[in-house]
């Protein structure tokens, strides 16, 4: 990783805050297979499927329900083990997320919100470099505690593992297509995928791609990029602060690690151990030597500025540093909150912003599953109360016929 310090670090900390997407060049492209998808459904779904996917032509489109069962039956105790922990774990967390309903009711005037789960939604499940069962998890159990009722789950070329923690959640809908052509049939629907009203899960660029092509015909969680991780330390231990930048950084060569400190030596430490924990890693390795920076502030308080002005995905600080943190999609305190713990099994969603959208929205949680809709009923006193009120507003904004509604109730308005 290079350790930049004045100049030279503030002009990475101005890129990194403008990184933003870069994606236009595969919209004509992701756009023709959306299309395609839209038109022709199933036929143009499966031809994209058995191209990109790897799907056997035997092989259908949906998993049956005995394969998910297999694969839990032929799991090993410890896969079950975690799944299990992971899941009451990120359930509990959901619950309490949960937005409740409330009333209250002053003067005449009852208000308050209802909560309604979505119909349905689609889960993308990425199905790349690694079988990600977390992935699974962290999509599929907050639209379950939200109460969506149809939950359809998309990952090309899933893994055992995945079918298996699918089948210990209770996945009724999944279907072996991932990519551009999944997104648009979650959208559109098909023959054998009916659509959605949302669409969740990070995926590469051509999935980001596509959940822009369709988020006017269909909801989505946000555009998700590579993985980002910043750590600010200025005392912290090395060895842990570089496992955390490799971890993250094995994500995905285009992942970008940072590490913010006012400490020189720190900076070299954190640096050494970098480079030896991702010598047998090449995804790691390769993405700490191109979008890897340590950078070296003048003080503490540049330091939070600089992480803020980034935006990452993930960032670890000390506990003091808590409420001076203003923008990440999560954060993590202290030494011992590994970011992995996070990734699997701590409880709180692994499904994060990145490419400085933690600017306006944290990560997915129970309420990208849920509506909250307002509820009011006003008593005769309780118009009369604001009827002048109202009947004026609406004659300001030219709008007679809503100070009519108002007036024919009551007249005095």
């Amino acid at each position: 990783m290079r350790i930049l310090a004045g100049k030279a670090a503030l002009l990475r900390v101005d890129e990194l805050a403008n990184r933003g997407s870069k994606l236009a060049d595969l919209e004509p492209g992701v756009r023709k297979i959306v299309e395609d998808v839209h038109r022709n459904g199933d036929r143009a779904l499966r031809a994209y499927a058995e191209k990109w996917d790897g799907l056997d032509r035997a092989n259908g489109l949906r998993v049956a329900d005995s394969e998910l069962k297999a694969a839990w039956n032929a799991a090993s105790p410890e896969l079950r083990r975690a799944v299990g922990t992971a899941l009451q774990n990120i359930r509990r967390f959901c619950e309490w997320q949960k937005p409740r309903e409330w009333r209250r009711t002053a003067g005449g005037i009852s208000l308050g919100q209802v909560v309604r789960p979505l119909d349905s939604v689609g889960c993308y499940v990425p199905g790349g470099r690694h079988p990600l069962v977390s992935t699974l998890m962290m999509t599929v159990v907050p639209a379950q505690v939200a109460g969506v009722r149809n939950i359809r789950v998309v990952s090309p070329n899933p893994g055992a593992e995945v079918f298996a923690a699918a089948y210990k959640l209770g996945v009724q809908d999944f279907f072996r297509v991932g990519g551009a052509q999944a997104i648009a049939a979650l959208a559109y629907g098909t023959e054998t995928i009916p659509r959605v009203d949302k669409i969740v899960g990070p995926g590469n660029q051509f999935v980001t791609v596509a959940k822009k092509l369709v988020s006017f015909d269909c909801a989505i969680d946000f555009l998700a990029g590579p993985t980002e991780v910043v750590i600010v330390s200025h005392s912290g231990r090395a060895q842990f602060i570089a496992s955390d930048l490799v971890a993250q950084a094995e994500h995905d060569p285009e992942a970008v690690p940072v590490f913010i400190t006012s400490s020189k030596r720190l900076a070299e430490n954190v640096n050494r151990f970098v480079e030896e924990q991702a010598s047998d890693n090449p995804t790691a390795r390769k993405a700490a030597s191109r979008k890897g920076a340590i950078l070296i502030a003048d003080t503490k308080r540049d330091a939070m500025a600089w992480a803020n002005r980034i935006a990452p995905e993930h960032i670890t600080v000390d506990a003091k540093d808590v409420p001076s943190v203003q923008h990440a999609g999560s954060i993590f305190v202290g030494g011992y909150s590994a970011q992995a713990a996070g990734d699997y099994a701590s409880g709180p969603n692994h499904v994060l912003p990145t490419g400085g959208s933690a600017r306006f929205r944290g990560g997915l949680t129970v309420l990208d599953f849920v509506k909250i809709m307002t509820v009011q009923e006003l008593s005769e006193r309780g118009l009369q109360r604001i009827g002048k009120t109202v009947a004026y507003l609406a004659e300001a904004e030219g709008l007679r016929a809503h100070a009519r509604s108002i007036r024919v109730r009551c007249p005095n308005a």
